[in-house]
C-alpha cells in the first residue's frame, strides 16, 4: 500500500483519488479552497443556484465506468440524468432557427434540411461520416491509453478531408472544413460552435476538432438534475465512502523530491507531507509556473495546448416570471461575424458581438419556486485581462452586450432580470489557479493540441484533470483520472483503459 498524496479536488483528482483507494492505496487530498470540484462549482443566492462550470455532460460512459470501478452504487443510484431533448437550438445571424434532437442522426439531417434548405443535411450526415472515421481511428490512442514516448503518430490528423480544387488540396483546419465540405455558413458557423465551446479558434485547430460535433451528436447531450455541481458532490461522496482523506484550506506550496523522485509535499502553513506518489490534479501551466512542481528547462517543459489561450465570461441571470414550458434547454446565439469574434479574442480584446450560450434548465432545484427561473449565458473571450483594462471594469458591459444577444433566445429577457453575477477568468482563475480553460486533446497540428503526458519527467510525480492527458472538458478529465490509476497500479505494462 502506497501513500498517495493529491494536489487538488477537481474532477480528474478526484477520479484518480477514488480508484487509487479502492486498489488498496492510502490516498490524501490536499485543496487549497474550501470546497471540492474545482472548476465544476456552485453560486447561490436569493434561492437561486447555478453551476458555475459545465452546464451539461457528454460521454456519461466514463463517470458510469468510475462508479462501477469503486463500488456497489451505480452513477444513476447517485445522480439523476436526464437526455435533454432537443440537445440545442441555434438562432444565425439571417434569423435562421434550428432545433437539432438528441441522438438523433436522421433527426438532424431532417431538420437541417427543413432549416437550412434541402442538401444541407445529407452535407452535415457526410461529414460526420467522415468525422466518424476520425473518432474511430484516434479514439483508443487519444483517449483511452497513456501519451506514447513517440507521439509523432499523433501529430498526423485523422480526419479524411475531401480532396478538392485542381491542386486536390485537402483541408487542414476546422474552419477549412466548414468551407470547402459544408459550403452553407449556417453549417459552417454550428460546425465551428463546437470548437468555440472548448475555447478553440477554428481557424488554427486541425480538422481533427470534427470529432467534437460527433461526440456530442453520437453519444447525445445529458443533464444532473440538480446541476452538474451534483455530480461533483456525488465523486466526492464516493471518494469519501472509499475512505479518501480530504484536507481542505492547504495549499501546496512546492512537490518535495528526494534523490531525483516525488516524495511528498510542503503545504502554505510551512508543514511537510510524506509521500510514496504525488497526482497533481491543478492546472499544469500553474504548478510551474508557481514553481510547485520542479522547474525544468523551458524546452523540456511539458505540452499544455500552447495555441490554447482562451477564457470563458459567465453571465449568471436570476429572472423573475416563470420558465416557459416549451424553452429550450440550449441554445447558440451565433455572432454575425465569426471572423471579428476571433481577432478579438486573439489580440486579447472583448468584441462588440460574441456567440453566446443561453442554458436555461427546467430544474426546480435551481430556482426558489416556480414563478422565477434561472438562467446561464457563456461566451468565450481571452484568457488574459482585455488590453488596457481589468476585468472588474469590464465585465459589467460586457455581460451587458451577452445579455443583449441572448434576448434572440429569450425574447424581454433584460426587463425580467432580478440580479445578475458576472464570472469572469479571474473568477476560474480563483476557483482553479489558471485564468485558461483547458481544451481536449486533439491529434494533428504536429501534436500542437496535445496536452501535457500524465506522467512526468519526475519518477514518483503523475499529472491528472484538465489540463493533462488526454485534455479539458468533464470526460475527459474523468479518462485522466482513470489513466494516472492505471499508470500506479499497473506501471509500465498498463496499455490503456478497457
Amino acid at each position: 500500500m502506497a501513500r498517495i498524496a493529491v494536489i487538488g479536488a477537481g474532477m480528474g483528482a478526484m477520479a484518480a483519488a477514488a480508484r487509487l483507494a479502492v486498489a488498496g492505496h492510502r490516498v490524501t487530498v490536499y485543496e487549497r479552497s474550501a470546497a471540492h470540484g474545482g472548476a465544476v462549482g456552485r453560486f447561490e443566492r436569493d434561492g437561486f443556484r447555478f453551476d458555475t462550470g459545465p452546464g451539461l455532460l457528454h460521454l456519461p460512459a466514463v463517470w458510469r465506468d468510475l462508479f462501477v470501478k469503486t463500488g456497489k452504487e451505480p452513477l444513476e443510484q447517485c445522480v439523476e440524468l436526464v437526455q435533454v431533448d432537443p440537445a440545442s437550438r441555434h438562432l444565425f445571424a439571417d434569423g435562421t432557427d434550428v432545433l437539432l434532437p438528441n441522438v438523433s442522426r436522421s433527426g438532424i439531417v431532417s431538420a437541417l434540411d427543413t432549416a437550412l434548405g434541402a442538401g444541407a443535411g445529407g452535407r452535415w450526415g457526410e461529414f460526420l461520416g467522415r468525422a466518424r472515421d476520425a473518432w474511430d481511428r484516434s479514439r483508443r490512442p487519444l483517449l483511452e491509453e497513456p501519451l506514447p514516448a513517440d507521439r509523432s503518430p499523433l501529430g498526423r490528423d485523422p480526419y479524411p478531408a475531401l480532396r478538392q480544387g485542381l491542386l486536390r488540396r485537402t483541408a487542414r483546419t476546422l474552419h477549412e472544413v466548414g468551407s470547402r465540405e459544408l459550403r452553407d455558413p449556417r453549417l459552417a458557423a454550428l460546425l465551428e460552435s463546437h470548437a468555440l465551446a472548448y475555447g478553440l479558434d477554428p481557424r488554427s485547430a486541425p480538422a481533427s476538432a470534427a470529432v467534437l460535433p460527433y461526440m456530442e451528436q453520437t453519444f447525445g447531450s445529458w443533464y444532473v438534475k440538480g446541476g452538474i455541481r451534483a455530480l461533483a458532490d456525488a465523486v466526492y461522496e464516493r471518494c469519501v465512502a472509499r475512505k479518501v482523506e480530504f484536507v481542505f484550506g492547504a495549499a501546496v506550496t512546492q512537490v518535495l523530491e528526494k534523490d531525483g523522485r516525488a516524495v511528498g509535499l510542503e503545504l502554505d502553513n510551512g508543514s511537510t507531507v510524506e509521500a510514496d506518489l504525488v497526482v497533481a490534479g491543478a492546472p499544469v501551466p500553474a504548478l510551474f509556473r508557481d514553481g510547485i512542481v520542479p522547474w525544468v528547462p523551458q524546452d523540456q517543459w511539458p505540452e499544455w495546448q500552447s495555441g490554447v489561450r482562451t477564457g470563458r465570461v459567465t453571465v449568471l441571470l436570476a429572472l423573475r416570471g416563470a420558465r416557459p414550458s416549451d424553452a429550450v434547454h440550449r441554445t447558440v446565439v451565433h455572432t454575425a461575424d465569426s471572423a471579428a469574434e476571433w481577432d478579438a479574442i486573439t489580440a486579447g480584446r472583448l468584441c462588440a458581438r460574441p456567440t453566446v450560450t443561453v442554458l436555461r434548465p427546467d430544474d426546480p432545484l435551481l430556482r426558489p419556486d416556480d414563478a422565477h427561473e434561472t438562467i446561464t449565458l457563456t461566451a468565450t473571450v481571452a484568457g488574459r485581462v482585455p488590453s488596457g483594462q481589468s476585468w472588474a471594469a469590464a465585465a459589467g458591459e460586457f455581460g451587458d452586450r451577452m445579455a443583449e444577444a441572448a434576448e434572440a433566445a429569450v425574447p424581454g429577457l433584460r426587463g425580467r432580470i432580478l440580479w445578475s453575477e458576472v464570472r469572469t477568468p479571474a473568477d476560474i482563475r480563483h476557483d482553479t489557479g489558471a485564468f485558461e480553460v483547458s481544451a481536449p486533446a486533439l491529434a494533428g497540428a504536429g501534436g500542437a493540441f496535445l496536452p501535457a503526458g500524465n506522467g512526468s519527467s519526475v519518477p514518483g510525480l503523475y499529472f491528472a484533470g484538465g489540463w493533462s492527458h488526454p485534455g479539458g472538458g468533464l470526460a475527459h478529465a474523468g479518462m485522466s483520472g482513470a489513466l494516472v490509476a492505471g499508470l500506479i497500479v499497473e506501471g509500465a505494462d498498463f496499455r490503456g483503459s478497457q
